[in-house]
């Protein structure tokens, strides 16, 4: 791949920033109520519609969105493979463990409690998985997203079955199939954290660049690995917890984005990065209006159309990289 100049790296934050400007602009658009009949015999004022109900969807998905695609970015150079993000490696099932935990003995705990304790279960989860992918052989890649299924697949059912013992299925749903419906002011802002988990990530760019040469290398130029890999536990569980309490799993963004970018624009993260967040803004928010338009005025939830897109996308970047090998 030739060497991507920072002039363009800038031009394609700027293109990606249009789209996804655009793409709020439809998302504010859409809806069961008519924006230009708002306000008229009862109905909602636009205003209200708006700051209540439209505009905490749309920044949540946006947020979402940025912080998944980019706690995989984390996530891939934490165990230096491509086929690895937090709903395919336990992380997500893990953070549902803990609000399954504050749901049986705190029921009326609020969302930062539930999101503390999520994160802390999705830490220790990841850990898990992170510790046992370091011991895989390296010389052959895809043990890791394969042992990541499994295990995910592992927390995950044993979620369900204490679910299903205490009557909690139902409830269980809402966590494990994102969706924005139910995203209204006062009930999203947790996810303003997701700023934070980017701004992170940029600030570490350069170090997690160096991490991803492998531990032996990164120590030799004076990286403290350890340290950087406990940071970067943090990040990923934290943004993984925070998208299942507020809007429920989200599958796929942490995979897609990450090899996307990575593929178009190279492999240096203080490049990348910003691009990551907003291709998974994008992703993630594209993917909400989609589920909305489809069956109009039902919805699909996005975590659904992810599930049928995010293979999609995957697999033709898979063919496609095979093709020109």
């Amino acid at each position: 791949m030739p060497e991507i100049t920072p002039t363009a790296h800038r031009r394609a934050i700027a293109s990606a920033g249009l789209c996804l400007v655009l793409l709020v602009v439809l998302s504010l658009g859409i809806g069961v109520e008519d924006l230009s009949f708002s306000g008229a015999d009862g109905a909602m004022p636009l205003a209200d519609l708006l700051s209540i109900s439209r505009l905490p969807r749309t920044l949540a998905a946006v947020l979402a969105g940025a912080g998944l695609a980019v706690a995989g970015q984390i996530m891939q150079t934490l165990t230096r493979n491509r086929f690895v993000e937090p709903s395919t490696a336990g992380t997500a099932q893990s953070a549902a463990l803990g609000i399954l935990i504050v749901t049986l003995f705190l029921p009326s705990a609020d969302l930062g409690l539930k999101a503390l304790v999520a994160s802390g279960c999705a830490l220790a989860g990841t850990a898990v998985f992170l510790a046992t992918a370091h011991r895989l052989p390296p010389e052959q890649p895809y043990l890791v997203p394969l042992f990541g299924l499994v295990y995910g697949g592992v927390v995950g059912a044993a979620v369900t079955y204490v679910a299903w013992q205490n009557d909690l299925l139902q409830y269980l749903d809402i966590w494990m199939n994102g969706e924005f419906s139910g995203v209204l002011k006062g009930r999203y802002e947790l996810l303003w954290i997701a700023v934070l988990v980017v701004a992170a990530a940029i600030f570490f760019a350069d170090r997690l660049t160096i991490m991803a040469l492998g531990e032996a290398q990164a120590t030799s130029l004076g990286l403290d690995y350890r340290r950087m890999t406990q940071i970067g536990l943090v990040l990923v569980s934290v943004m993984s917890a925070l998208s299942v309490v507020v809007v429920g799993l989200i599958p796929f963004v942490g995979l897609v984005v990450p090899n996307l970018v990575s593929r178009l624009s190279g492999d240096n993260l203080r490049g990348t990065l910003p691009q990551v967040a907003l291709g998974g803004a994008i992703l993630v928010t594209g993917c909400d209006i989609l589920g909305r338009l489809i069956r109009f005025p039902y919805e699909i939830p996005v975590g659904t159309v992810m599930g049928v897109a995010g293979p999609g996308i995957f697999l033709w970047f898979i063919l496609r990289e095979r093709r020109d090998a």
